[in-house]
């Protein structure tokens, strides 16, 4: 493995910005030096390297939370496929979700995905371990060090894994070993305000309606029963793509630090989009939770910057546009993210609306702190270099052609953003080089030291 130089970058790590060069040697970050260091002759010589002037080089995206559709769903998605994706888009480590087919909800299928994700990942990858409402036995089972965490549906989503039985979440909230995730929308207020809709419209419910059927009620409950549950066994709890203002007033406003034991992520889409994009874009920003009012947006976006949202990702879940492009009630829920999620991060960043340090912390620290991954989420000497180089004066628009989902589409086709993504590094190794892909594999199985 040969050494690697990104000189004279704009390096953003650890809340400053400063113009330096990083060494990357045998995978890692071996040094760091400020712009007036001296850099021993020996290393010039030695190494690979790459002109960073006037580009961005940031620790690579940790996303918190995917779904590469694999086993199962592989005519939407596959591990290959979206790691391709998110790699492109300077993500450099995912952890995916259970809902596939079969679940991964034993240990034998989380077995099976890693054996996959081994194989075919070009990104780093770890597996949530899906709750049912009888497996607790498998989820005593989790070597804390090995799986991201366990994921809970405490309301339906894509897939058949909502957990309804009060004595299961008690259960898995007193026992699980690792860090519990929920996804939270209220079943009963859902179905209930589908019902209302259906005796007004039939079968042909407008797109608008979306996020008045999965209201911000519906979020609320659930949310609040989450919270409930984790207070009362001192579970260490993350809710999932929070959606409404109501549902911030629940978390806590200090930084993440390890004492904090309920954090809160928000997506992408709910931080770009809003309830009046349906009129232009339908069912291709169906999501759940919904999408809602330019005023939850709003609140989103002043959360990220007060710390009651302690986590940006994406909810990546790609479906073929021939099945989003069905009406309303038939239209899965769920779209492709991971490509463009730093960008569209830096075009908010460009809009004065994020500092580059609080996309850095939400996107690359705090994950890494969160799930305590080992040695990733930051420039540092000892740690993984897993980096990306972002130049923010090259334009970019997102078009069929340069799309790499195996779904082939994006609901921000026509987006053209003010940055581009020029070097994605994993593991020390140059995976995705100015638009092209080196044809190199280095990810690895994340670690977590717990």
């Amino acid at each position: 493995m040969n050494p690697i130089l990104i000189e004279n970058a704009a390096i953003v790590n650890e809340g400053s910005m400063k113009e330096g060069s990083v060494w990357i040697r045998e995978g890692k970050i071996s040094a760091i030096y400020d712009r007036q260091d001296p850099i021993p002759p020996q290393v010039r010589e030695e190494s690979q390297r790459i002109d960073g002037s006037g580009k961005i080089l940031l620790p690579g995206i940790i996303d918190d939370q995917v779904h590469f559709r694999e086993p199962g769903l592989t005519h939407k998605a596959d591990i290959g496929s979206e790691s391709k994706a998110a790699i492109a888009g300077g993500i450099t480590s995912f952890m995916e979700m259970p809902n596939t087919r079969p679940p991964a909800v034993t240990h034998r299928e989380i077995d099976n995905k890693l054996s996959i994700a081994g194989e075919h990942s070009l990104a780093n990858y770890s597996f949530y371990f899906g709750a049912t409402n009888d497996n607790i036995q498998e989820i005593r089972r989790i070597d804390p060090t090995r799986i991201c965490g366990v994921k809970i549906f405490m309301g339906s989503s894509t897939g058949n894994m909502l957990v309804d039985d009060s004595r299961a979440l008690e259960s898995i909230f007193a026992e699980s070993p690792v860090i519990i995730t929920t996804h939270c929308e209220d079943e009963k207020t859902i179905r209930k305000n589908t019902q209302h809709y259906k005796e007004q419209y039939g079968e042909d419910i407008p797109i608008g309606y979306h996020p008045l059927i999965r209201s911000e009620e519906a979020c609320y409950l659930s949310s609040s029963r989450a919270i409930e549950l984790a207070r009362k066994h001192n579970a260490r709890l993350h809710i999932l793509h929070i959606s409404t203002a109501r549902e911030l007033e629940l978390f806590d406003s200090r930084h993440y630090y390890p004492g904090k034991r309920i954090t809160a992520e928000a997506c992408i889409h709910h931080l770009w989009f809003d309830q009046q994009d349906y009129e232009q874009l339908g069912t291709r920003i169906k999501w759940n939770p919904a999408i809602k009012t330019p005023e939850d947006k709003k609140a989103l976006r002043e959360g990220v910057k007060t710390n009651r949202i302690d986590v940006i990702a994406t909810d990546h879940a790609p479906h073929r546009i021939e099945e989003k492009d069905n009406p309303y009630l038939k239209a899965p829920s769920g779209g492709p993210m991971v490509q463009h999620s730093l960008q569209t991060m830096l075009e908010l960043h460009h809009q004065n609306i994020f500092s580059l340090e609080t996309i850095v912390d939400k996107m690359c620290h705090t994950p890494a702190e969160l799930f305590q991954i080992s040695k990733r989420g930051y420039i540092r000497p000892g740690y993984w270099a897993d980096l990306v180089l972002v130049d923010p004066r090259e334009r970019q628009e997102v078009r069929q052609d340069n799309i790499h989902y195996k779904c082939g589409w994006s609901p921000l086709e026509g987006q053209s953003f003010h940055n581009s993504i020029t070097h994605t590094l994993v593991n020390g190794k140059i995976i995705y080089e100015n638009g092209q892909f080196t044809g190199i594999k280095n990810a690895q199985r994340l670690l977590f030291d717990r």
